[in-house]
């Protein structure tokens, strides 16, 4: 597992196997960012020449290595790409993540890295760190031993002694994070064989030990005695019965109680409803807003954070088989509610519905709600925007704000009151599925009818972005990205913070 330090050592006299500088575009060509100023005195004002020889620009993600000129402890000099040139040297915190991403995953295997990057602030310390550990992860469980390098085993952040205090602060911090986030992304990750309902509670039921959190797990039996009729109805058709988990973190200073929510199908075949070839090939990630729940309240119990947050993961498997839910076929939901199933591949809404009014019952200022939930978001907002509906513009903003101010991307969108009628039922109370033209918004409809009146609610489509399929970039690997985990962290953090309720 990578680590961060942070050091005042200069750059040129760091024993590494690689210091990493910044390159940025300018208008005669690649400029040095600050933080390599050491590095370029001793290569004579020669740099731009060799940077350029070899095809650099400075542009965003470039990376080019170099062996180090005398003068230089390290092995190698890994120049990478910060995009446009700063006049005032201090780079978006964003830039700054994808940059020590990229450095981070272009040097698996190295022993240790030293990033001389601009750090203006403990902002930008956070990114780099952050921005390096999630770029160094990769997820090798199922590779055999020796058939893939290992990640880069330390990160050294650079910084002078004014600087050292707030960088290291920053850095403890970046680790937290990152760190919950890459066992998000193994999670994501794990094969359906290896994770099912029951060995996901398992395993948050032992972080929760770790980290000394309150964990209660409901089995099928007792999902039965409470009626819990979304998800028993989601799960029967599976030979692995469904769960639903509860994790809690508590601060004796808190005034505020946040509930996360977190879809958690561990495979999802689409059920009677079978997805069809080319759809389901990557269904064991439908568990990613679980997953992004579970890493969120870890990193919340880390931090400290004063403040309540109870995560709820509504754990199933979606199968097709002889006793599986039907379409045409009515649940009972807890809380009495009834829903007919027209489509059993919308299960997540209906897992979700049930986990929704179980967490209404403790009486959160506020309730967010994660799930990887339709593919008509990622239509409408690509691979990697996530959605934001919520029954507070307050609360919504809020969350729109913590995830820009954490790197992530998010859209508001609206729950518009003309599709709410494709909802009803002939025969109960409402079904699972409606209009077909905005899905995504008929899916946060459906969600909104199991929020407790007056309680602050939003929900998060990450169905984009939670598992990327193409090549790595920046600090985004291939397959689960934990999306949704930096703006859940940021927005406790906000709200502990300011001590307001939550949605005002």
């Amino acid at each position: 597992m990578t680590t961060v330090t942070v050091s005042t050592s200069p750059a040129v006299s760091l024993r590494a196997d690689a210091i990493v500088i910044g390159v940025a575009k300018g208008p005669q060509g690649p400029v040095l960012a600050p933080g390599a100023e050491t590095v370029a005195k001793v290569f004579d004002g020669a740099w731009p020449e060799i940077l350029g020889m070899l095809g650099m620009t400075g542009a965003e993600g470039e990376v080019v290595k170099l062996p180090s000129p005398d003068g230089v402890e390290a092995d190698m000099v890994l120049a990478v790409g910060l995009g446009d040139a700063v006049n005032s040297g201090a780079y978006d915190t964003e830039k700054l993540r994808e940059a020590a991403g990229a450095a981070a995953r272009s040097l698996a295997g190295a022993g240790k890295a030293a990033l001389a990057l601009p750090v203006e602030t403990a902002e930008a310390a956070e990114a780099i760190a952050l921005g390096g550990l999630l770029g160094a992860y990769a997820f090798t469980a199922y590779r055999t031993p020796g058939n893939a390098k290992a990640p880069v085993g330390e990160l050294t952040i650079l910084t002078d002694h004014r600087g050292y205090p707030s960088a290291e602060v920053a850095a403890q911090r970046a680790t937290v994070i990152g760190r919950e986030l890459n066992r998000c992304r193994d999670l994501i990750n794990m094969p359906a064989n290896d994770l099912s309902p029951e060995s996901f509670a398992a395993i948050v039921r032992a972080v929760g030990e770790e980290y000394r959190l309150e964990v209660e797990v409901l089995d099928d039996k007792a999902l039965t005695q409470s009626s819990f009729g979304g998800i028993l109805g989601v799960g029967q058709g599976s030979a692995n019965p469904p769960r639903l988990v509860k994790i809690a973190y508590n601060h004796p200073e808190a005034k505020t109680n946040l509930a996360f929510v977190g879809k958690g199908i561990t495979y999802d075949s689409g059920g009677i409803s079978l997805k069809p070839v080319g759809s389901n090939e990557i269904m064991k990630r439908d568990m990613s807003g679980a997953a992004a729940v579970f890493a969120a309240v870890a990193a919340v119990s880390r931090l400290s954070l004063r403040i309540n947050i109870t995560g709820w993961l509504a754990l199933a498997e979606n199968m097709p088989s002889g006793s599986a839910t039907r379409p045409g076929d009515v649940l009972r939901m807890y809380g009495g509610k009834t829903v007919e199933v027209l489509n059993t591949d919308a299960e997540g809404r209906v897992v979700l519905a049930d986990a929704l009014v179980r967490a209404g019952e403790d009486k959160p200022d506020a309730i967010v709600d994660v799930a990887t939930l339709t593919a008509a978001m990622r239509m409408a907002l690509g691979n990697r925007i996530f959605g934001v509906m919520s029954n507070n513009d307050i609360f919504r903003d809020r969350i729109l704000n913590a995830a820009r101010r954490a790197g992530e991307q998010a859209w508001p969108l609206p729950l518009p009151a003309q599709l709410r009628k494709s909802l009803d039922s002939r025969v109960a109370d409402i079904a699972n599925t409606g209009e077909r033209m905005g899905g995504g918004l008929v899916a946060g409809l459906f969600l909104r009818e199991f929020v407790p009146d007056g309680t602050a609610w939003a929900h998060l489509d990450i169905a984009g972005p939670a598992f990327h399929e193409g090549a790595p970039y920046g600090y985004t690997p291939e397959g689960g990205t934990g999306s949704a985990v930096r703006t859940l962290v940021q927005l406790a953090e906000d709200i502990a913070g300011d001590r307001k309720p939550a949605g005002r």
